[in-house]
């Protein structure tokens, strides 16, 4: 039975000059939506052209072409017309349309956030006189330090309420729809004809339906005299919605090489292997809590590289030389970094490995990993004693901030590869000038200063292979390289 006018009236519509936008602010910002401002051409009316119709008739529809083929009524039955056209943004770009961004969007599926529990339900609800509060604790990564007794006198600012406990512990369609707020905001600067925001999105990992990393490509970016890109990511708007949705946000220009990096550099302590190795060999010594100290205060940028290297080389005086070879048991490579060596050889990547360590152990670890190169300090050894003189060799340059930078870019010049083509993963202080000069530099589980300067950080990583989905692969992709 057919519907009634009145009835039909009362119905909402989508359609062209309705004042409703569409269902949502996704919808709004998705760049396969039709901007045209006069009549529309259905899908049906190209649909159903008479057999006579030229074939370029069809391809010549635009945005703005609209005279040759009139707009086909709706069916009765239907309630809303769906506006298609044949162009879009992304096949048919406007040659003055600013350049285009992508955020990669890690979900924090380590650590989900969880409602705060009910008192009745919390452990110390009913303390017995063996029962402790818990130590206070600042999460790791927060700037500018972790150390409470260094914290200001004055409160901490409210945390923003975590949401991805209500709404997924993924990146659900609401995290999505608020990121896209979120990146509307900081186009408040831009020019009037640079204000509307179009974005794609796809789902790399683990499917559609819960998707735990996301890609989503967007433009126009934000006023670069208001907003410089290298601070896009560091924006209180971007840090707070990272906050809320448990996440950590990526950018890089969308570029051909953003896809096809050529080179790639890693740090190797704390990095491609979870120890500090001049920590372990002072352990045999005895003097490891000496040593520790100063490779962390090394490793926050508050001591000079070099002068902190030769002290703590000086501690392992008498250390058998063959401590190398011992040592090799003990070494934990870092999980997922084998498989993200494979799949980056697979894609024809050059591997290097720019270690502030030593030449003996990061040799192994290029064995290890395939690497093509492997670059760190020299020791010396007296030949008659068999032990560590507590010196560097002094023919081989002490591989510190500046060393690792020249030697990415002597490694890219030499092979002919551009910076822009180039990679650095690192977590320390020395590391900080080669991830500034590579084409995507990225602070993996880094120390608090690195993450703060890093044009990049990841801590929320399952395991080191999550930094092959910022060349845009997706899991099923990824599953393909690591085929045998």
């Amino acid at each position: 039975m057919a519907s009634s006018p009145a009835s039909k009236s009362k119905r909402p519509s989508f359609a062209k000059g309705s004042l409703v936008r569409s269902s949502s602010y996704l919808d709004d910002h998705l760049e396969y939506r039709s901007h045209q401002t006069g009549p529309a051409t259905s899908i049906d009316g190209i649909i159903e052209q008479p057999a006579a119709l030229s074939s370029n008739a069809v391809s010549n529809l635009s945005l703005t072409s609209s005279k040759s083929i009139g707009a086909i009524a709706p069916s009765p039955t239907r309630d809303i017309e769906s506006v298609h056209t044949l162009s879009h943004t992304n096949c048919v770009q406007d040659k003055a349309a600013a350049g285009r961004l992508v955020a990669t969007i890690y979900y924090n599926a380590n650590q989900p956030s969880h409602p705060h529990p009910h008192p009745d339900q919390s452990p110390y609800s009913r303390p017995t006189p063996a029962d402790t509060l818990p130590a206070p604790a600042i999460a790791e990564g927060s700037a500018p330090t972790s150390n409470i007794s260094d914290y200001p006198l004055e409160p901490q600012g409210p945390e923003p309420e975590p949401l991805d406990h209500i709404y997924g512990p993924y990146i659900s369609q609401l995290c999505l729809t608020h990121f896209l707020a979120t990146l509307d905001s900081l186009l408040i600067h831009n020019a009037p004809d640079q204000r509307r925001l179009l974005s794609t999105h796809r789902c790399l990992a683990p499917d559609t339906s819960k998707p735990r990393i996301m890609e989503v490509t967007f433009s126009p970016p934000p006023n670069p005299t208001y907003l410089p890109f290298n601070l896009v990511s560091k924006h209180e708007s971007i840090y707070k919605f990272e906050r809320e949705w448990n996440c950590e946000v990526i950018l890089q220009p969308s570029s051909i090489f953003r896809r096809y990096k050529r080179l790639c550099v890693f740090d190797m302590d704390s990095t491609l292997i979870q120890q500090e190795v001049i920590d372990e060999i002072a352990a045999f010594i005895g003097v490891q809590d000496q040593v520790s100290a100063i490779t962390a205060r090394a490793m926050n940028g508050e001591l000079d590289f070099s002068a902190s290297l030769k002290a703590r080389v000086a501690l392992l005086k008498g250390v058998p030389s063959d401590v190398f070879e011992r040592l090799r048991p003990k070494i934990t490579i870092t999980p997922g970094a084998r498989e993200l060596c494979k799949a980056l050889k697979r894609l024809g990547l050059q591997l290097a490995v720019l270690s502030g360590g030593f030449q003996p152990l990061a040799d192994w670890l290029a064995g290890e990993l395939g690497l093509d190169y492997a670059f760190a300090n020299h020791l010396l050894a007296d030949p008659e004693t068999q032990t560590l003189t507590g010196e560097l060799d002094p023919d081989h340059p002490i591989v510190n901030a500046e060393y690792k930078q020249k030697l990415l870019i002597s490694l890219a010049s030499g092979k002919g590869i551009p910076l822009a083509q180039t990679m650095a993963v690192g977590d320390g202080a020395n590391d900080i000038p080669m991830l500034m000069t590579a084409g995507l530099g990225v602070a993996w589980r880094a120390k608090n200063k690195v993450q703060m300067e890093a044009p990049a950080r990841l801590n929320v990583g399952k395991s080191m292979l999550d930094l092959v989905y910022l060349l845009g692969l997706t899991e099923s992709e990824i599953k393909e390289l690591l085929a045998d």
